[in-house]
């Protein structure tokens, strides 16, 4: 049985030589047309492999992954930034004029002496009976009255405002 033992070993190791020598007997007589490739293989603690390609098939493409797998990415078109271009500016100091508030009351009426031009103003729910002279509030003075406008002036700076308080007719 020992025989047979080394009998089918011899056999087995034959075989094995005979098909690794096999590629070296179809090899082509010209070297000058094979090209060797790297490739790098990622398996723990091996070397890397060479491999031996023909001429009539293309080169092996190293397909090993370039930067980080997990990347986060878009789909979005990436912002464009806006050029920005400055130009000195000036700054004066813009003065305004000063101007009188807009004019609180309004005309409900006047009473007609022969002496005496009374009108009815109204600011809110106050009610004015004024005549030519008075202040209201310390803050309006009329100046005069005629048959269709009241003259008032803003006494803070004595600026002159009109109201209408009537008619042509």
């Amino acid at each position: 049985m020992n025989s047979k033992r080394v009998m089918g070993w011899v056999a087995f190791l034959g075989v094995a030589a005979a098909l690794a020598g096999l590629p070296e007997y179809f090899k082509p007589a010209d070297d000058r047309d094979v090209e060797v490739a790297a490739v790098a293989t990622p398996v723990q603690g091996k070397a890397r492999q060479v491999a031996k390609a023909s001429a009539a098939t293309a080169p092996i493409k190293d397909l090993s992954p370039a930067g980080d797998l997990f990347a986060a990415r878009s789909w979005k078109a990436a912002p464009t930034l806006a050029s920005v271009t400055e130009q000195p500016v000036n700054v004066a100091p813009v003065v305004q004029a000063p101007t009188a508030p807009p004019m609180p009351f309004q005309f409900i009426g006047r009473m007609d002496d022969r002496t005496d031009l009374q009108v009815f103003l109204q600011n809110g729910e106050k009610i004015y009976v004024v005549r030519k002279g008075d202040v209201i509030d310390e803050t309006w003075k009329i100046e005069g009255i005629s048959d269709l406008e009241l003259s008032l002036v803003y006494l803070p700076l004595h600026l002159s405002q009109t109201l209408s308080v009537g008619s042509a007719q």
